[in-house]
């Protein structure tokens, strides 16, 4: 028996699009490279063949076209997990749920989802200006613990939590790792690492401004513990990704090192370098 949904549940606009994206099930293709920052949408989409479809609603703008002759799409999330949790659902919804029936479908599709973003590296031999590949990943935000069944242990996560010492922080951490399938895509990366993904951009990535930070040895105590860089939204892509049956992957320029207090003397330019890198691998 199929489970019909209440529209209070999943929101549609008048056109019947997702309420959110903005998106009809045939805007967007099967594979979908996410990136944070709107602006980078067109960045990205300069380089396909022919854009077929431009859409957009709050932060959340989408290009659909095709590269090399295959479909693809390119849609900005905007910064952090929580509007992962939007993207997440709604990019299921349009490829897993009857929009006008708004039952399940019966049968599964699963999407390809490339995040292509930036990050900072708690790891002092990471070099900025270089691509790094999330292997494991683990979220500090506490976003998956409204979600059921959403448990993920492996070896990582084990070693992780046997040596974590912030016991104020442990219950909102949740683990979840990379599709190996893309993994192999991206396997000539120059960096691999385990991701932390963060709810701010200050106090928890160790800034402090007017405020304190919580320890000043928080992010070398990460590094301790198997975290190589950091950033605010591949945890929740990965965790939705295994829980609703898709592939995700991160790919994320590293533009600061953190132990070293560096920053890309050219962030621009390595984007650019970024964008054309993964594009050569999308398509496989």
């Amino acid at each position: 028996m199929l489970n019909k949904l209440a529209a209070s549940e999943l929101v549609l606009n008048e056109d019947g699009s997702v309420y959110h994206l903005n998106l009809l099930p045939e805007d967007i293709a099967d594979k979908v490279i996410l990136v944070g920052d709107p602006d980078r949408v067109p960045k990205v989409s300069q380089y396909f063949d022919k854009v077929e479809i431009k859409k957009n609603k709050r932060e959340f703008y989408t290009h659909t076209g095709t590269l090399r002759g295959e479909r693809i799409s390119v849609m900005s999330t905007g910064i952090g997990t929580e509007n992962i949790d939007i993207v997440m659902n709604e990019l299921d919804a349009l490829v897993n749920i009857d929009l006008k029936k708004k039952e399940f479908k019966t049968e599964h599709k699963f999407l390809e989802l490339f995040r292509m973003g930036t990050c900072g590296s708690v790891n002092p031999d990471v070099q900025v200006d270089n691509m790094l590949v999330t292997q494991n990943v683990v979220g500090f935000d506490g976003l998956m613990h409204f979600y059921q069944d959403h448990n993920f242990e492996n070896e990582f996560s084990k070693n992780f939590l046997d040596k974590f010492p912030y016991e104020k922080i442990r219950p909102m951490l949740y683990f979840s790792e990379w599709s190996e399938e893309l993994g192999e895509v991206f396997k000539d990366a120059k960096y691999h690492g385990n991701t932390a993904t963060f709810p701010g951009f200050y106090a928890p990535q160790g800034r402090e401004l007017r405020l304190k930070a919580l320890d000043d040895k928080f992010l070398e105590t990460l590094n301790d513990l198997g975290i190589t860089n950091f950033e605010m939204e591949t945890s929740a892509i990965y965790a939705f990704s295994k829980l609703l049956g898709h592939k995700a992957i991160t790919v994320n320029n590293v533009i600061a090192n953190r132990r070293r207090g560096e920053f890309s003397a050219d962030h621009h330019n390595s984007e650019k370098r970024l964008i054309g890198w993964v594009l050569e691998r999308v398509i496989h």
